[in-house]
C-alpha cells in the first residue's frame, strides 16, 4: 500500500477532468481526493496498491479528451489510511 501526492498541468481546468479522475480512482479501488488548484493546475492524493497508483497515473497523463496534459509531478508517501473514498474537494 502507498500514498502518492500528484499535481497535473495543462488544460486540466474547465474539461470534465476532476470527474475523470474520480472515475478513474474508483476503477483502480483508490481513495483519496482531486481538486483544482488557483494557478490551474489540479492536485490529487491517493492511497492504494501501489501497482494501481502507477497505472491510474498513466491515465492522469492522458486525461479526459477535451484535456490536454503538459505536465505530472508524482511523490510518493507511505501509506496512512487517511481516506475512506474518493471525492472532489471543491
Amino acid at each position: 500500500m502507498a500514498s502518492a501526492h500528484i499535481v497535473i498541468s495543462g488544460l486540466v481546468q474547465g474539461v470534465g477532468y476532476r470527474w475523470f479522475v474520480t472515475r478513474k480512482a474508483q476503477e483502480y479501488n483508490l481513495t483519496g481526493y482531486v481538486k483544482n488548484l488557483y494557478n490551474g493546475d489540479v492536485e490529487v492524493e491517493a492511497e492504494g496498491q501501489k501497482a494501481m497508483i502507477l497505472d491510474f497515473v498513466r491515465d492522469l497523463r492522458v486525461g479526459p479528451r477535451s484535456g490536454h496534459v503538459t505536465d505530472v509531478k508524482l511523490d510518493w508517501d507511505e501509506y496512512k489510511n487517511r481516506y475512506g473514498s474518493f471525492e472532489v474537494k471543491f
